[in-house]
C-alpha cells in the first residue's frame, strides 16, 4: 500500500487536488493500493486550514477517492486548532524555538466527546494535558450525534456508502475535465458507476455533464438536503459543496 497527503503541502484548490490524485494513480504499479490524509499530529488541522464549510468538502473527498482513507481524530466533528498559552505548551518545537509557530500542540488538544466539563476527556476535577476549545459544547460527538445536518452525520452517511456501494470501495478512478473550482472523478465497479463531483470555491458552480454521465441521482450532498434529487445535463452545485451521483 503506498500513500499520499494532503495535509499541508498543495494548496486547497480542485486543480492542484486533481493533479495530485491523477498523477498518484498513475504512479501507482499494477495491483498497488493507495493510501489519504489529510490532517495528522504535526501540521494545522484540517478545519483550521480550510475553514468548515470546506472541511466538509475535504470530507468526501476523503471518503471517495480510491484507496483507504487515514482519519485523524476529531476530523469526523470538525475540531479545529486549539489557542494554547505559553504556560501551557508541552511540544518541544514549541518550547525551544518560541515565537515561529512551529508548536504542535495546536493540533492535539483533547478529543471533544460531549458539552460537560473538560468536554468529556476527563473528569471535571482533573485538568486536561492541553486546553479545550472554546467552542467545545457546540463541536462535540455528543451534540453532532443528535444534528442530522452536523459533519458528524455527514461522516456517517459517507462511510455508510462508501461501505454499501462497490464503486466507492473499490472501484476505478478517472477525473473530468470541469470548470475552474471543481473537481470531479467517477469511480467504477463493472457496471455501477459513481460521479464524485466537488466544488472548491465558495461560489455556486454550472457544470454541463459528459454525456455519459449525464441523467443521474443524487445520492449525497455535504449539505445533507438533497438525496434523490435527479440531475439531467447540467449540475449545479452550491458554494462549499460537494455531491456523490449514481450513474
Amino acid at each position: 500500500m503506498s500513500s499520499i497527503s494532503l495535509i499541508s503541502f498543495t494548496p486547497w484548490e480542485a486543480a492542484s487536488v486533481r493533479k495530485i490524485a491523477d498523477r498518484y494513480e498513475e504512479l501507482l504499479p499494477e495491483g498497488a493500493w493507495p493510501n489519504w490524509v489529510l490532517g495528522n499530529h504535526d501540521k494545522p488541522r484540517f478545519a483550521s486550514r480550510v475553514g468548515k464549510a470546506q472541511a466538509r468538502v475535504g470530507m468526501m473527498l476523503l471518503l471517495t477517492l480510491r484507496g483507504t482513507p487515514t482519519m485523524y481524530y476529531g476530523e469526523e466533528i470538525g475540531m479545529h486548532d486549539v489557542d494554547i498559552p505559553d504556560e501551557s505548551i508541552f511540544d518541544p518545537w514549541g518550547k525551544n524555538v518560541p515565537g515561529l509557530g512551529l508548536g504542535r500542540d495546536p493540533e492535539r488538544s483533547p478529543m471533544q466527546w460531549d458539552s460537560s466539563p473538560n468536554a468529556g476527556f476527563c473528569p471535571p476535577n482533573v485538568k486536561p494535558w492541553l486546553p479545550i476549545a472554546n467552542d467545545y459544547q457546540a463541536i462535540n460527538v455528543a451534540v453532532e450525534r443528535d444534528n442530522p445536518h452536523a459533519m458528524l452525520s455527514l461522516t456517517h452517511a459517507l462511510i455508510k456508502r462508501r461501505r454499501t456501494i462497490a464503486a466507492l470501495s473499490s472501484g476505478d478512478y478517472r477525473s473530468f475535465e470541469t470548470p475552474d473550482g471543481v473537481f470531479a472523478f467517477l469511480r467504477q465497479q463493472d457496471e455501477q458507476r459513481v460521479l464524485v463531483a466537488l466544488n472548491f470555491t465558495n461560489q455556486p458552480k454550472r457544470w454541463t455533464l459528459p454525456k455519459e454521465v449525464a441523467q443521474a441521482k443524487t445520492l449525497l450532498s455535504t449539505h445533507l438536503d438533497r438525496e434523490g434529487d435527479e440531475v439531467g445535463e447540467t449540475l449545479e452545485l452550491r458554494s462549499d459543496e460537494g455531491v456523490i451521483l449514481s450513474v
